[in-house]
């Protein structure tokens, strides 16, 4: 199967493009194809699960470099970035045929790309591997028609995708794909028995780039084996002082239950080994999840926000609060946070600090145990959250950061709530393929 679209009409600079703009308007499928991805989608859905492997299988064997030094190889071993990566084209698809806009699934996904450095020719690398791996699961099945047609919406797809991820590098004055700085650990702190909070600055006591609210920085460490991987940290201070701060869960290896978990490599490696001094590989900051970017406004006119978080999805969270504090603003704010107890609740004096200098915030607090010894931060309910019960202001703009299975329980209830899907901003550093 060969590309309907060459590589080099999609790589285009777009810096005078909004991003908006350029997530919106995606070029349409041609006439004739939208019956045959309409009429094939259940198909390729239902060999999702034997496709990706082949797929990974042979893109792995045709360039190791990739799961070596940019994929996730916890995730890969888990199979969940296979099955978000083959999600995120199959809902682009079916958007594509029902004439729906993919802004939020695009978005969530290129600014990830911009983070991993991504550049336009690694797109035709999946483009050659992800083809041949539908052909050798369906055969004779995949008639010229179809392979032109699915071919038509991938790189629809990708040229989307390069565009915007050359718009964010031009934003951040930086060539396609160089976004690899040095940091220094300035300090630490051990927070709980498994979460570490780091603070980091430029080298030779310089300042680190700038960055929005809830943005994040990828931090890439060089294991034993000396494969560079890569792994998303949320910026948890306000922006302005040339320094960054992230919180590091350590991912322990689990096994049993819903089935086995690799231990963390990377929050295992930052966990063992990063002390003041130690040099650290990162991004510039990249993310949608920003108070700038959803539309809320500014100043008296700005929309009510509800920060909505469960354990180490506090520390956006609190980026965002340690810039509402710093910038005096005087909007509605309710924060709302979920955590197994007291003692796991990480940053829970800061939160409760910064919400203190706020003009209206209010903020509540869940745990599923120990909720009743606990003083805060704010008012203190047992149990899971319900943020029904606490009056959600009208308007609001919601923004959500936790686990997969936080975010599945929370949009839903938001929704019932009367906040509408545009109105919900949601970060999630894990693999998906229902948020893609």
């Amino acid at each position: 199967m060969t590309p309907s679209r060459p590589l080099k009409e999609i790589r285009m600079t777009t810096s005078l493009t909004s991003l908006e703009t350029i997530l919106a308007h995606p070029r349409e499928l041609s006439p004739h194809h939208v019956p045959i991805i309409r009429d094939t989608l259940p198909v390729i859905g239902a060999h999702i699960d034997e496709i990706t492997p082949v797929f990974y299988r042979t893109m792995f064997g045709n360039h190791p470099e990739l799961l070596r030094d940019t994929f996730n190889r916890g995730n890969q071993k888990l199979g969940a970035q296979q099955r978000a990566l083959a999600a995120s084209i199959a809902t682009f698809a079916t958007l594509l045929v029902d004439g729906k806009s993919p802004v939020d699934m695009l978005a969530r996904i290129g600014h990830k790309h911009a983070s991993l450095g991504i550049t336009a020719d690694q797109y035709q690398v999946v483009h050659d591997n992800l083809f041949d791996a539908i052909v050798q699961v369906l055969g004779e099945a995949i008639t010229p028609e179809i392979a032109a047609a699915w071919d038509e919406v991938y790189w629809i797809m990708a040229g989307v995708l390069v565009d915007f991820e050359n718009a964010l590098y031009a934003e951040a004055r930086v060539e396609p794909g160089d976004v690899f700085r040095t940091a220094v650990v300035l300090a630490r702190e051990d927070v709980t028995d498994s979460v570490t909070v780091v603070t980091l600055g430029g080298p030779d006591g310089g300042d680190l780039p700038d960055f929005r609210p809830g943005q994040y920085t990828s931090v890439g460490v060089v294991l034993p084996d000396g494969a560079r991987q890569l792994r998303q940290y949320s910026l948890s201070a306000a922006p302005g002082s040339g320094t960054w701060r992230i919180g590091v869960r350590r991912v322990d290896a689990v096994s049993g239950g819903a089935g086995p978990c690799p231990a963390g490599e990377v929050s295992g490696w930052l966990h063992a080994h990063a002390r003041v001094g130690t040099t650290l590989q990162v991004t510039l900051p990249f993310g949608d999840l920003v108070l700038d970017a959803a539309g809320t406004g500014s100043g008296p006119d700005a929309a009510p926000v509800v920060l909505c978080s469960a354990g180490i999805g506090i520390t956006p969270m609190l980026g965002m609060i340690a810039h509402l504090s710093a910038t005096d603003d005087p909007r509605r704010v309710l924060i709302l946070h979920a955590d197994r107890s007291p003692d796991q609740h990480v940053l829970a004096e800061e939160v409760a600090g910064e919400s203190s200098l706020l003009a209206d915030a209010e903020v509540h607090t869940w745990y599923e145990h120990g909720a009743d010894a606990a003083s805060g931060p704010g008012t203190v309910h047992p149990g899971l959250m319900d943020p029904a019960s606490v009056g959600l202001p009208a308007d609001a703009h919601v923004f959500l950061c936790g686990s997969t299975g936080f975010l599945q329980s929370m949009r839903p209830r938001f929704l019932e709530a009367g906040v509408p899907e545009h109105r919900i901003h949601a970060e999630l550093f894990a693999p998906n393929d229902w948020l893609v």
